[in-house]
């Protein structure tokens, strides 16, 4: 088990916005956490990463009680978010942003830029363009390229889909399961549920700060009380994306 969660709490001054929250991922997955605005889908992210304390529980990752450590400490374990509303330092260029995702390594080899570049060639034609003048679609790809450059053992992605054209999204999805499939684990967080789901190999339902459902993300696509709540109307099966 790479991440393991237990009982976790978490106050924002007096109000509990995470009510003993517990999961688990596993190394090689895909997780992905729905759920509505206010479930607590983005607090767990950050506490995760170091961003929040938890007042109560437990997080341990690969082996390692986490609970207290610092972020960065987190980074150098191989634990990185890439952040919602994407968190790009707009005065700096495309190359600028991917090696200050590997500034716990120092300086980047050309394999790990080479690497950016080949799952995100929009960035290898802009790298000297600075990170605001690119489109949204291009600055969730370089949020995505830089978390990467400190090679993660998971990566932790908030609503990666997030304002972004459908096409961008499939794109984006796409390189995703590309980048699962070559060794990195992926908890997702997602607004987008019928994408997620059918991108993911287990899915948490998160309300109110609580894990209301679990299991395989499959079945949580075709649930019925899941697909009334959040995805409107689910695919049928034999329109399911592949994802073996």
């Amino acid at each position: 088990m790479l991440l393991e969660i237990a009982d976790l709490q978490v106050h924002y001054g007096k109000i509990e916005a995470i009510k003993g929250l517990s999961l688990q991922v596993d190394e090689g997955e895909i997780v992905t956490l729905i759920g509505s605005n206010g479930a607590g889908k983005t607090t767990t992210l950050k506490t995760i990463s170091g961003l929040r304390r938890p007042t109560a529980g437990s997080i341990v990752f690969d082996g390692q009680d986490i609970t207290k450590l610092a972020g960065h400490r987190r980074v150098q374990l191989g634990l990185c978010q890439a952040p919602e509303g994407r968190g790009i330092f707009p005065g700096m260029t495309v190359l600028e942003n991917l090696e200050m995702g590997a500034y716990i390594r120092g300086k980047p080899p050309a394999a790990d830029l080479d690497r950016a570049f080949s799952l995100f060639p929009r960035l290898a034609e802009r790298r000297r363009q600075q990170g605001g003048t690119l489109s949204g679609g291009e600055q969730q790809m370089l949020a995505i390229g830089r978390a990467l450059m400190a090679h993660p053992k998971l990566l932790l992605l908030d609503e990666p889909s997030m304002g972004l054209a459908p096409l961008i999204v499939t794109q984006i999805f796409a390189i995703l399961r590309e980048i699962n499939n070559s060794g990195t684990t992926i908890l997702l967080v997602e607004q987008n549920a019928s994408s997620a789901l059918q991108l993911s190999d287990r899915a948490y339902l998160l309300e109110t700060g609580r894990v209301v459902m679990s299991g395989a993300a499959h079945d949580l696509l075709y649930e019925p009380a899941v697909r009334d709540a959040y995805l409107g109307a689910a695919p049928q099966p034999e329109e399911r994306t592949d994802t073996s």
